[in-house]
């Protein structure tokens, strides 16, 4: 008997060639209906939901994971709208990226085609779903899901919502496929289905990811984990240090361009160093301090004072998630830069100075996707992008790197037309 996972994902496989002929208007009209779809039944996916974080909750899942599971009228409703902003987004199938005429006479172009079919393996997070599935229909891939058990509920709803009306606007039957099975064994075999599934992207914790990267028998988009630096210079404005280093930690701790580590210039350590700790501290934050910043927050107050815990080699490379924050003091802009490039995922970084140098500096030799200057890292976002929904972040180097949108689901293919050429 074939399993589930299979037979979505030959049925996914049998859906691709026909969703690939179809027209950028039908799947654009077909993003509209789903996003309408979604604003419409928001009490039946609302109901869904609950019993998810319900359910977390009773298994003490931690507060910050809770969020991001979390929907609300309000985050359904920005999920239709990132919808509806992908399907007036410029359709890059077809798209000529090269054409010239070869030595033979022969006429080249190279067009953007879809990948196929897109598989997609994630954690908690059932906004993820209806992003996946609009940017693969945006660019006529077909897609197979399979979320995390924490948002099981969430993401079937979800999915047949956005199915059943694909379906009614004209779309081809089998485009959008969901696993529904919790078994572990469906995440290991959808990671093995070479032949039926062109390109598999997780997203979520490092040890999925690492599981995905390790052992799939299929290409992978790898994603990463945000372990996120913030690096404070001796002439940063001291009137953006707090708000930064505030919006970057604290207003969503739990997402993967928020900061984990904080690098302070020992030059301006007490003088940007003292008002900062306060400020994290009064917000709730943990500081591993490293011995001359916990020394300095050991002469503030006592908020700082019981937040303060003493750093460890583990602490540098730690995505925390939570309102829990890393602090070590650097000595100038190139040891902050080594720092970063060893400890980094290579995700989003951040520079707050005036000195022209150092910014210069910092921009041109951290390795990492996305990297700031006197901004937070929090904006490393495909819709902050404009690349309307994303599909994941890439830290790697290889098809896409950062926020993917729409071009990161896409392949290219050579055109040649000739007139009766044959090669010598």
């Amino acid at each position: 008997m074939e399993s589930e996972v299979y037979l979505k994902a030959s049925k996914a496989r049998a859906a691709a060639t026909s969703l690939a002929r179809t027209a950028t208007t039908e799947r654009n009209i077909a993003l509209l209906a789903m996003a309408d779809a979604l604003e419409a039944r928001t009490d039946d996916l609302l109901q869904a939901n609950q019993a998810d974080v319900s359910a977390a909750r009773a298994k003490g899942t931690a507060e910050p994971l809770v969020d991001r599971l979390l929907l609300t009228e309000a985050r359904l409703a920005d999920i239709a709208d990132a919808l509806r902003a992908l399907a007036i987004q410029p359709d890059p199938i077809g798209t000529v990226t090269e054409g010239r005429t070869l030595a033979s006479g022969i006429r080249l172009r190279r067009v953007r085609v879809p990948l196929g079919v897109v598989a997609m393996i994630y954690e908690a997070r059932p906004n993820v779903t209806a992003d996946a599935a609009g940017l693969a229909l945006k660019t006529a891939n077909a897609c197979v899901l399979r979320g995390g058990s924490l948002a099981n509920n969430s993401n079937i709803a979800i999915a047949t919502v956005l199915y059943d009306a694909s379906l009614a606007a004209g779309m081809p039957a089998g485009w959008l496929q969901i696993i529904e099975t919790v078994d572990r064994a469906a995440t290991n075999e959808l990671m093995q289905l070479h032949g039926l599934i062109d390109v598999l992207i997780p997203r979520g914790s490092a040890s999925l990811i690492r599981s995905v990267v390790e052992n799939a028998k299929v290409p992978v988009i790898e994603t990463g984990e945000g372990n996120c630096h913030l690096y404070v210079h001796a002439s940063a404005d001291p009137e953006i240090v707090v708000p930064i280093a505030l919006n970057a930690k604290t207003q969503r701790p739990g997402v993967c361009n928020a900061i984990e580590s904080l690098l302070i210039d020992e030059a301006a350590l007490e003088r940007l160093g003292a008002p900062l700790l306060e400020a994290l501290a009064a917000a709730g934050v943990t500081i591993h301090a490293d011995a001359a910043s916990f020394s300095l927050g050991q002469s503030l107050s006592a908020t700082v004072r019981e937040k303060l815990v003493e750093a460890t080699e583990a602490d540098w490379g730690r995505e925390y998630l939570d309102l829990e924050i890393s602090c070590k003091c650097v000595r100038d802009v190139e040891e902050a830069i080594a720092q970063i490039n060893r400890y980094s995922t290579h995700h989003s970084e951040s520079i707050l100075a005036r000195d022209i140098e150092a910014v210069n500096r910092f921009l041109e030799q951290v390795d990492s996707a996305a990297v700031y200057a006197n901004a937070s890292t929090r904006f490393t976002d495909g819709g902050e992008f404009g690349l309307g929904a994303e599909i994941g972040i890439s830290t790697q180097k290889l098809h896409a790197r950062g926020p993917m949108g729409l071009d990161a689901l896409t392949s290219t293919k050579f055109i040649l037309e000739g007139e009766g050429q044959i090669r010598a």
